[in-house]
């Protein structure tokens, strides 16, 4: 099982996450949290030191902070290592140059992130019942489920002109009498890699659910409806939506008049993910860290069923 926890910055997705997955660790299921958020915050509620190395912080509960940055530096590392061997010696300059500017873009860190995650990801079943990501805010997320669907068609088009380039050394080289045909490091890497992202995208279809996280609130509902719709667009499924901080019914102090404004949100995001299903969760007092008091916020899971259930 798969678990992504998105929505918009602030409105408490990694404490759920942390939460949901003590639960599910507690039930007995190997589970593993993993934060990809630049802005990691996954330690401090679990109070533990995290690395991108998973580590148990509780008994049945991994936990690790992926640095897409890190990553991005390691796999270009990696890229620069086989263009060394596939590549003139004259241009391997240029080509450095290029990848030491493309370590540090965007894409790059995304693409980098993604590969971790499915490193992570092809150990669910066999060292972990069930991985939960508490993703970046919302169209962080949104790109990062999209980029094994994307990638695949550009890493199929980037290899058949390593062939070509290949098949014209080949010509050349019988032509001279050379037929030596050598391993090409920088061919096998992007074909293992299309292999991996198109396995990725279809586990993503088969095995994951996004938990959207919002609060009730007319800001954070906008842009929950536009991720929702995005993510129904590339064909990832949604589950339940996990509506945080809600003011009790009971309330009669100076949050009633609070509570009184969420009843319109609430009402439309009934409405809008009725299928996929709405849970909420009641706002709390304390700080929300650690094994107790997570474990507290985690029973509001037992009543959810659904998608939620386990």
């Amino acid at each position: 099982m798969i678990r992504f926890f998105g929505g918009k910055g602030g409105v408490g997705k990694t404490t759920l996450a942390a939460a949901y997955a003590l639960r599910q660790a507690e039930r007995g299921t190997r589970t593993l949290v993993v934060s990809t958020d630049p802005a990691h915050s996954l330690g401090d509620v679990l109070l533990a030191s995290l690395a991108d190395t998973p580590r148990e912080v509780l008994p049945g509960l991994w936990a690790a902070e992926i640095s897409g940055e890190e990553q991005a530096s390691r796999r270009v590392a990696e890229v620069a290592e086989d263009a060394r061997h596939a590549v003139p010696r004259e241009v391997l300059p240029a080509v450095e140059r290029h990848l030491a500017r493309a370590a540090s873009s965007p894409g790059t860190v995304e693409s980098a992130l993604l590969d971790r995650l499915t490193d992570l990801t092809e150990q669910v079943g066999t060292r972990w019942d069930l991985l939960v990501v508490d993703s970046a805010p919302t169209g962080h997320m949104v790109r990062l489920l999209s980029l094994p669907t994307l990638l695949t068609p550009w890493i199929e088009g980037l290899a058949r002109q390593r062939e070509r380039a290949r098949n014209a050394d080949r010509l050349v080289a019988g032509m001279s009498g050379d037929a030596a045909d050598d391993p090409d490091p920088l061919l096998r890497r992007l074909h293992v890699r299309r292999d991996r992202m198109e396995r990725m995208a279809r586990r993503l279809r088969a095995e994951a659910l996004v938990h959207l996280v919002v609060v009730p609130e007319h800001l954070a509902l906008a842009e929950t409806l536009r991720a929702a719709d995005t993510l129904a667009d590339a064909g990832l499924p949604l589950g339940a939506v996990l509506v945080n901080r809600v003011v009790p019914d009971e309330e009669t102090g100076v949050l009633a008049g609070r509570r009184d404004q969420q009843q319109e949100v609430l009402l439309r995001l009934k409405e809008r993910f009725a299928d996929a299903g709405l849970v909420r969760v009641p706002l709390l007092a304390g700080t929300l860290a650690g094994a107790a008091e997570l474990a507290v916020l985690g029973t509001v899971f037992d009543g959810a069923g659904g998608t939620l259930a386990g």
